[in-house]
Parts: C-alpha cells; structure tokens; sequence
C-alpha cells in the first residue's frame, strides 16, 4: 500500500499541473508563458543599500566604474558608490565599460571591519554607450 501512495500523488500532481503554465500568473488566471510579468521592481539607491539589513534584496541601477580585486568592483549611481561582488559567470561573456548602464540584483553583505558590498545574483545591461 506505500507504494500506491506515491505513485497516486505523481499522476494526480502531474495530471492537475500539465494544465496551467509555468512561472508567475497574474491571478485572473491568464497563464502565461514563464517567469514574472506585471509590476515594476524597485530601484534601491547605493547609498540606501549601504544601511540595510545583512541578506536584504536589493536591485540598484547605474554603473560599474572601477575593477578592485577578484571579482570585487565599485558601482556608482546618483547617490554614491558601492562594492559590488560579480562572479564571473555573470558576465555571460559581455564587455562592460564605465560608460553602459546596468541592473544588479543581489544581497546586501554587512561586515563587522569592511564595508557593506552587494553580492551579485543578476546582472542585466540596460544601456550601452556608444
């Protein structure tokens, strides 16, 4: 009788679920076809992410303008600058000057001797310079 129990949840999971699409809907059940649409996402400052709480989400718009160290680079918007941690998988192969505009996502890291960096979880190009 275990064995029933599982394989009966797969089918009627996997029956129920083939019948809406992937990702976010926008709760008029209007599927679509995957990831978030609908809604604008925040924009934080630097100088705002600078005093937020360790692990915080932000997403921060404008500038990287100088390489400091392994993966270690200082973003700047209109409210300052902040150390921003870019693995190299993010890069995706793409060229970034000083001059492009870019998004970040990431997390908020505070340090007890250093200063407050954001861990980069996304980086998307919004504008290059020509």
């Amino acid at each position: 009788m275990k064995k029933l129990i599982p394989l009966f949840l797969i089918t009627t999971l996997g029956f129920t679920g083939s019948a809406f699409a992937e990702g976010f809907n926008n709760g008029i059940n209007q599927p679509v076809n995957s990831g978030f649409t609908g809604g604008v996402q925040n924009i934080t400052a630097a100088a705002q992410a600078k005093q937020m709480h360790d692990d915080s989400w932000v997403t921060l718009q404008g500038n990287i303008v100088q390489r400091l160290g392994d993966k270690m680079y200082l973003f700047r918007d209109s409210s300052g600058d902040i150390n921003v941690k870019i693995k190299d998988k993010l890069w995706q192969g793409r060229s970034i000057t000083p001059n492009d505009t870019i998004q970040i996502t990431g997390e908020v890291d505070t340090h007890r001797y250093k200063p407050t960096d954001i861990e980069v979880k996304n980086l998307q190009v919004i504008s290059v310079a020509k």
